[in-house]
């Protein structure tokens, strides 16, 4: 009989002291709602419907580097402008990865500044090291795979794909299938890159590709190096980057890029007499996801939180698997019940589960690159 009265005392006790305001018993007082600028979830904003409200308030969303036929970027700036009623501009779309992070660095704080990046992960983790981006963590961040994101939430990968050979067969006889292929002499001139792997995530991932497919590793991208070297020696190397632009022109006929942007090139020049058929190198098989971040000094705070919060939704993933790209929550969605499966089945099929090479790896990479790019293709 005791312990329940003691039981009904300590329970009033709890509720005089709430009623006087103190903090007592567990209770904890309403949290004030901060400012999207420091906000590190939406809960710290007052929810998704302050953040929202927050965020139409600003309404504009400052992106770069983001084609529309890149991996569904179209589709996706499309769906967020009709459901929150948020204008998003895209400085130069045609960007790369180290642009990005230049632009963030050089403007600071001004109206102008990129509100969020898309990179290579590499470049997010060096940005990351440089304290030029916002931790936030979006509702679905402790449902992406630890190796997938940074632990302090100053970034995470959103989409991914493999590095494949796209070749417009109207224009060549025999499309190369492996990078060992790409040697051959009836490629002269024909093989390009995306970029400059020194500034591009893209080509860089290409470079990585290629040392895989020439006895190389993750500790080791120098043989990737040499791959190009011996490209460019043999007539092969076709220095123009390639773009939607060469490749509908012909400019490009053989160029190294990600699946996702290949095969919806593919769709995209299907009615104008370009037959693009795309190639996984099994020789090169890498993978690669690309990382979303928040510039710490983002002009539209709020906007670029809830911009994450969109990308990283069911409807945000399933977009991108709409332009090939691979949700980086495709595995939780498949399970949950929300994936678009007829999209899915799609995607190009590949052999074995993806590896990805450590931040260490990856770092030392990124060195080899910087110092022996230029030598390896000869300025």
């Amino acid at each position: 009989m005791t312990v329940p009265r003691a039981r009904a005392v300590a329970v009033s006790g709890c509720l005089a002291l709430v009623a006087l305001g103190l903090n007592a018993c567990g209770h904890t007082p309403p949290v004030t709602p901060q400012k999207p600028s420091v906000a590190t979830s939406a809960e710290d904003v007052g929810g998704m419907s302050a953040l929202i409200a927050a965020a139409k308030h600003e309404g504009k969303l400052n992106a770069i580097a983001l084609p529309r036929d890149w991996a569904n970027y179209g589709g996706l700036i499309e769906g967020f402008e009709k459901k929150y009623g948020i204008k998003v501009t895209v400085a130069n779309p045609q960007g790369h990865s180290e642009d990005e992070v230049d632009a963030v660095k050089k403007s600071r704080d001004r109206r102008n500044a990129p509100d969020v990046i898309d990179v290579g992960d590499t470049f997010a983790r060096a940005a990351a090291a440089q304290n030029l981006l916002a931790p936030y963590k979006v509702a679905a961040y402790d449902s992406i795979p630890s190796s997938q994101k940074d632990p302090q939430a100053r970034w995470y990968n959103n989409y991914g794909g493999y590095i494949s050979i796209g070749c417009d067969a109207n224009r060549v006889q025999t499309c190369p299938q492996t990078f060992a292929d790409l040697l051959k002499p009836e490629y002269k001139g024909k093989v390009a890159l995306e970029g400059n792997p020194t500034r591009s995530g893209t080509a860089f991932a290409s470079v990585y590709a290629a040392a895989l497919a020439n006895n190389g590793s993750f500790d080791n991208i120098q043989p990737g190096l040499d791959f190009f070297a011996e490209l460019k020696r043999k007539g092969n190397f076709n220095p123009v980057a390639s773009t939607s632009a060469t490749v509908e022109s012909g400019q490009t006929p053989i160029n190294i890029d990600w699946d996702y942007v290949n095969l919806n090139y593919a769709d995209q020049f299907r009615n104008k007499g370009v037959n693009l058929q795309v190639a996984i190198p099994f020789d090169g098989s890498f993978a690669q996801y690309y990382a979303l971040a928040i510039n710490k000094n983002a002009p539209h705070p709020a906007v670029a939180r809830l911009w994450q919060e969109y990308l990283f939704s069911t409807e945000g993933q399933n977009l991108r698997l709409y332009g090939y790209a691979r949700p980086v929550l495709a595995d939780v969605m498949k399970k949950n019940g929300t994936l678009d499966e007829a999209a899915a089945a799609k995607l190009p099929t590949v052999e074995g589960t993806p590896e990805f090479p450590t931040d260490a790896q990856t770092g030392k990479a990124r060195d080899t690159v910087a110092r022996g790019w230029a030598k390896a293709i000869g300025g």
